[in-house]
């Protein structure tokens, strides 16, 4: 591996959450085997905590590796765009033209492989693709065991190279949530987690400008911006824009993770040192 450090950060160790877990558990059939119920029950409650939180908090690292943020100094930030490729995703690529603006596309690969055309254009005009799961599981994803986790990710991959000639380097899982068995096929395919620094929930929320204004309070040189498109409420195209209109005027471009500084430029991870 470069010598570098390196946004791109594959799990290397993708059971290592193990050497928590059991000792933990050993430790709660020690408590309740000498003081009983009264205390093994309250410690193993509190001993599962920490595994629940690290599925149900996007930043979590537990589960292995994951970048919410770009370490850089200036007024720049990561737009990324979950969801599609949709009905809107021919207006978003024309909107991110008109404001010069470059996006990362986090893809579903069943919704890929029944729009190729958008793929090659989202890649033709100078954006990236990554993978968010072959079906979108949003009820399920939390809560899928190693063979279906494994599928989800593996499959979208494979459609999504198909697709566009080149695999996916990041992925992000579905509504942020991690579990257990996610590391295991990223480590498979050389891909890296993405979270988010910015978000103004305007998947589940029509109102583009009290969106925009959620995404603003947390804008910082670096961040990592969430965003939807083909939203149930029909206003992602609407958020969108208002977004790039607002970034303009606080002096904000739109960066992807090789546009950082030399020193922190993503580069893929040897599959020996991993």
């Amino acid at each position: 591996m470069s010598g570098r450090q390196t946004l791109h950060r594959i799990p290397r160790r993708p059971y290592a959450w193990l050497a928590w877990l059991l000792p933990s558990q050993a430790l709660v059939i020690a408590l309740w085997w000498g003081f009983g119920w009264q205390i093994g029950l309250p410690a193993m409650m509190l001993s599962h905590l920490p595994f629940w939180l690290s599925v149900l908090l996007p930043r979590a690292t537990l589960y292995g590796p994951v970048l919410a943020r770009l370490p850089l100094a200036g007024p720049a930030v990561w737009l990324t765009i979950d969801d599609g490729p949709s009905d809107d995703t021919a207006a978003v690529l024309d909107l991110l033209d008109r404001h010069r603006a470059r996006a990362t596309f986090f893809l579903v690969g069943a919704r890929a492989a029944a729009r190729p055309e958008l793929v090659r254009e989202i890649l033709r005009r100078g954006h990236d693709i990554g993978n968010h799961s072959q079906t979108h599981p949003q009820a399920w994803f939390w809560a899928l065991g190693p063979r279906r986790m494994a599928r989800e990710i593996g499959e979208a991959q494979a459609t999504l190279a198909a697709l566009s000639g080149t695999a996916p380097r990041w992925f992000r899982s579905v509504v942020g949530m991690t579990n257990p068995f996610v590391a295991a096929p990223l480590r498979r395919h050389g891909l890296a987690r993405v979270a988010w620094s910015a978000r103004g929930y305007d998947a589940v929320h029509g109102d583009p400008a009290a969106a925009v204004a959620r995404i603003e309070r947390d804008l910082a040189p670096g961040a990592i911006v969430l965003l939807h498109e083909g939203a149930p409420h029909g206003r992602s195209v609407e958020t969108i824009e208002r977004l790039l209109e607002r970034l303009e005027a606080l002096g904000y471009r739109t960066v992807l993770p090789s546009d950082a500084a030399p020193a922190v430029q993503s580069v893929h991870v040897d599959a020996a040192a991993s």
